[in-house]
């Protein structure tokens, strides 16, 4: 059982999943900061209102202004990844071409030659 756990851990998924999390995680730190420094000020300014958070509320404690950046910080996550993952397959290499077996360039040979005939 420990020895499965091991192979688990060092299988190269978990570990570009770990990486992944953690980039993550502090890539939305960035883009919440982003968000409340610059954009729901911007917002502000447009809905003339001296704070995002007094746009509206919803029940006792909850606002608008709040809802309104949570959406605003999952679009610019979402398109960030999505341009990181594009760039990273863009330049991915594509594996190597090797060689066909010897069974199967024969056997193509041999389709090659009934399709002349």
């Amino acid at each position: 059982m420990i020895q499965e756990f091991k192979d688990f851990i060092n299988k190269g998924n978990f570990v570009d999943i770990a990486v992944g999390f953690v980039m993550g995680a502090a890539f939305t730190a960035i883009v919440t900061t982003f968000v409340d420094r610059l954009i729901n000020p911007l917002l502000a300014l447009v809905f003339d209102v001296g704070d995002l958070s007094s746009l509206g509320t919803f029940g006792d404690n909850g606002s608008v202004g709040a809802l309104v950046a949570a959406v605003i910080n999952f679009l610019l996550v979402g398109v960030a990844l999505f341009l990181l993952v594009k760039a990273y397959n863009r330049m991915r290499t594509p594996a190597a071409e090797t060689e066909p077996s010897a069974e199967v360039a024969l056997l193509t040979e041999i389709r090659d030659l009934l399709q002349t005939r």
